[in-house]
């Protein structure tokens, strides 16, 4: 019997490979004891699934939020890479001309977004790893927040980028250089 529980409130460990027989068992032993008295019971890892009921579901909702924010953001990035392209289509084709390789060309219009990646990386870390200590403050037992975790969202993020961009800047440094050259 616990001191801290009511009167009547026991803790039983169970061994889980028999559990109706066990607790078959212990309500045979309860009413002989208290026959005017219903038999209750509950599993603590039901009683800890509601507890955290609510941390699940604004998990779930963060998650959606964050692939759907990821997704809004690749469209912006794909836009604005869309409308840098264009503006440098004629020096692309001028570099292309003098012989820049399809490589130096996509690092080069790629470069930019990476700065701008890198300088939202560098704000965001801050950021984030605040809100986790201030959300994690909520909490008995708490985990450390570990650097990895920043580390694999910032190259997560420079992959997405790199791939929202480099699709267009390889687009941009194939194209005919002619072609280029005679759009205004």
């Amino acid at each position: 019997m616990e001191p801290h529980l009511p009167l009547g409130r026991f803790v039983i460990r169970l061994n889980p490979n028999n559990v109706p027989a066990i607790l078959s068992g212990i309500e045979k032993a309860y009413h002989a004891l208290m026959p005017n008295h219903p038999f209750q019971y509950s599993f603590k890892e039901d009683l800890n699934r509601r507890n955290y009921e609510k941390e699940m579901k604004w998990k779930q909702i963060i998650e959606f939020g964050a692939l759907l924010s990821i997704f809004i953001s690749c469209i912006g990035l794909f836009g604005f890479a869309m409308l840098v392209t264009e503006k440098r289509t004629k020096e692309i084709g001028i570099r292309k001309v003098l012989g820049a390789s399809t490589f130096r060309i996509a690092k080069l219009i790629s470069l930019d977004f990476i700065k701008l990646v890198f300088i939202s990386f560098l704000i965001a870390v801050p950021l984030g790893w605040y809100a986790i200590h201030i959300w994690l403050q909520n909490f008995a037992y708490r985990i450390s927040i570990s650097w990895w975790g920043f580390g694999i969202s910032g190259i997560l993020a420079l992959t997405i980028a790199l791939f929202t961009v480099g699709f267009l800047a390889i687009k941009a440094s194939l194209t005919n250089p002619v072609e280029s050259l005679k759009t205004k």
